[in-house]
């Protein structure tokens, strides 16, 4: 399977799950290397296991898995000529212990699991060997009927550490006004006095160690000297006899490789086989049926990422149609749905049970391909298109019949009519080799294109209208539209601009002006009629759009004026604003053209008797003669209603505050200057 497409299909997800439901290391490397299977039987054979480890749980079994913790390197030392030590032989003893326990679980649950049954019948529990290492080993210690020898050593060591001791507390009456402690303490192997450094003479013996401030010296006194060497004697054939028992107990395991060899990788199965039970369990999974064709068939689908709240989804590819394109509104679940199919389809082949409801039939399909994401990469200096096409040319060189083909936003990242062009020649290219493919998209060419094909499905994300809430179902048979409009009013974007949204595409216009200023080609759609205007000619330089046309203007906003150098063409008055009235009809409000300066301003006071009239721009009062204006936008197009308060527009929101004020009460020394400016 193409490691990416399973990456983008969140299949890293499910395996981290299993990473940790897992308890023993090795487990745990089966779940990282885990990966779907383009072989029939063998996800068969993986969904058997995993069906019956979800039984055992469901049944309430407590399975008894080990952690197997220091097992693999033990056994990777197998064959080395390594002599463990009492802490690892325990160990091992303890893990037969676990692997005889193992044996005997899935005996007695034969019936409910008989394949893992089977599987538990090739492990050796070892009696022989752990029998040895019990009797020589108890709790990470040598005992000492582990050998006759080790016993007799034993005992002589022990006199000899008595007749010191009692050496010892003699020296201690003896020497008791030279101590500094009257204790008997040990350096290293040896028993030694702790004696004042003033009192060195008098204490004969062997100096082993001193204080740190030098005051106190501990000697090892001459009339137990002969006695310590006798016992660093016994000591040492001790620990020869040690290693002789541990080396033979070693050899032992040594012989036991091949079979402790099978039990490790039998309990890691086990581990990885309870992990994938455990991860159904946590979403209620059912057994899909898997067949030999290639199909889709997916009943009450929930996304393991969403758990509870994923809003159950039905599809069908492969059966009555072999391309399903998927449409709807943005937040809608297209991009949900086409995840969910198609990871789905690789945790059908990984021999995993589904977060879907009985019925689902996933077929076998040889690989899983899909362009998921707009893969924008700055190290790669990939744009949204180019990674899409990098994604498609892989996908054409593999696709085939056996193949699951998934595309998110089919013509996105590029000009709509070429993408399209492209989108559709792809889908035919497809559709000719029989591949299974799903797609979403916006654009209704590729909807058309669907209904027209045969073995092509429309299906879209149901919606509804009224609240303008997603419902998350995919309903095959109809397409579904894009409700752009109404989800952008409920994101509160300013009602005249989707006014003026919902006459463009009633009269089906497409402002196309490049941001450089270049004219459009005329296509052969034009029909040779004149191109509608430029966002240039409509509206001043880009850097920003004009406040008047997005909402309410701000206090002291400006239209924007031209860029420095350049020749700003008069712009002539945008549809739906009222007809240019002569110029001593401007009211306040008016967003007018000011020729001398080729840039937009808003009306503050009317005309007066010389028809001088008073302009807002940027953020100062002008004045100019209405000779010199032309009305742009009325103010009826710009703000709600003839009983919108004009000094939101012109007054700071300090002099708004102060009129406030103002009118509640007398403030002394408080006062509003409205400039009037002349020019």
């Amino acid at each position: 399977m193409n490691h990416a497409s399973m990456m983008r299909l969140d299949y890293s997800f499910i395996q981290q799950q299993l990473l940790d439901l897992a308890v023993s290391e090795p487990g745990r490397r089966l779940a990282e290397r885990h990966v779907p299977t383009a072989s029939l039987r063998q996800a068969e054979a993986w969904q058997e296991e995993t069906a019956e480890a979800d039984a055992l749980l469901r049944a309430g079994s407590s399975v008894p898995l080990s952690a197997m913790e220091g097992i693999g390197s033990f056994l990777a030392l197998l064959g080395k000529g390594r002599i463990y030590d009492e802490k690892e032989l325990s160990g091992l003893s303890s893990w037969l212990g676990s692997i005889a326990q193992m044996k005997r679980y899935m005996a007695a649950k034969r019936e409910l699991a008989p394949r893992l049954s089977g599987y538990a019948d090739s492990m050796r529990d070892c009696p022989v060997l752990k029998e040895e290492i019990d009797r020589c080993i108890r709790g990470g210690w040598l005992l000492d009927h582990a050998s006759p020898e080790l016993s007799r050593i034993r005992r002589s060591s022990q006199v000899a550490e008595d007749r010191i001791r009692r050496k010892l507390d003699a020296a201690l009456v003896k020497y008791k006004s030279s101590l500094q402690d009257a204790i008997v303490s040990r350096r290293g192997d040896r028993f030694v006095l702790s004696v004042r450094r003033d009192q060195r003479r008098l204490v004969p013996g062997t100096v082993w160690d001193e204080s740190a401030s030098g005051q106190t010296l501990f000697i090892e006194p001459s009339d137990v000297a002969d006695l310590q060497a006798e016992l660093a004697m016994w000591k040492q054939e001790e620990e020869r006899e040690r290693t002789r028992i541990l080396s033979v107990l070693s050899s032992m395991a040594e012989s036991h490789a091949e079979p402790l060899t099978v039990n490790l990788e039998a309990m890691a199965l086990f581990d990885f086989i309870l992990a994938r039970g455990k991860l159904s369990r946590s979403y209620d999974g059912t057994r899909p049926r898997l067949r030999s064709e290639p199909i889709v068939r997916l009943r009450g689908g929930r996304h393991p990422k969403l758990g509870a709240q994923a809003v159950p989804i039905d599809a069908e590819l492969g059966g009555g149609w072999d391309q399903l394109c998927i449409t709807g509104p943005n937040t809608g679940g297209k991009t949900l749905a086409l995840k969910t199919i198609g990871l789905f389809a690789l945790m059908a082949q990984a021999g995993l049970l589904l977060p879907a409801e009985e019925g689902s039939e996933f077929g076998r399909f040889d690989d899983i391909l899909a362009d998921v994401g707009d893969g924008q990469s700055i190290e790669q200096s990939l744009s949204t298109f180019s990674s899409h096409l990098a994604i498609l040319a892989e996908i054409l060189a593999a696709a085939g019949s056996s193949t699951l083909v998934l595309l998110d936003e089919l013509a996105a990242g590029t000009d709509p009519e070429e993408g399209i062009a492209l989108s559709v020649a792809v889908l035919e290219e497809l559709g000719a080799r029989g591949t299974k493919v799903a797609v979403t998209t916006h654009f209704n060419e590729i909807k058309a294109y669907a209904s027209r094909t045969p073995r092509c499905m429309n299906a879209r994300m149901a919606f509804d209208a009224e609240t303008l809430r997603p419902l998350y179902r995919l309903e095959p048979g109809e397409a579904g539209d894009s409700y752009a409009l109404s989800i952008a009013r409920r994101y509160g974007l300013p009602e005249s601009l989707l006014a003026r949204a919902e006459e463009l595409k009633r009269g089906g216009a497409r402002p196309d002006a490049a941001a450089s200023g270049g004219e459009r080609p005329q296509s052969q759609a034009d029909n040779g009629r004149k191109p509608a205007a430029s966002r240039e000619e409509r509206r001043p330089e880009r850097g920003g759009q004009p406040d008047a046309v997005q909402g309410t203007p701000a206090a002291g906003s400006d239209l924007h004026a031209p860029k420095a150098g350049g020749n700003a063409r008069e712009p002539e008055p945008l549809r739906g604003s009222k007809p240019a009235p002569k110029p001593k009809e401007f009211t306040v409000g008016d967003c007018v053209w000011i020729h001398p300066l080729k840039r937009t301003g808003i009306v503050y006071r009317e005309a007066d008797a010389r028809g001088e009239v008073v302009v807002q721009v940027k953020q100062e009062k002008r004045t100019f003669n209405r000779k010199r204006l032309s009305l742009y936008i009325g103010r009826d197009s710009l703000y709600p209603g003839e009983d919108y308060d004009m000094d939101i527009v012109f007054d700071s929101k300090e002099n708004r505050k102060a009129r406030h004020r103002m009118s509640r009460k007398h403030v002394p020394g408080l006062q509003i200057e409205t400039p009037g400016g002349d020019e």
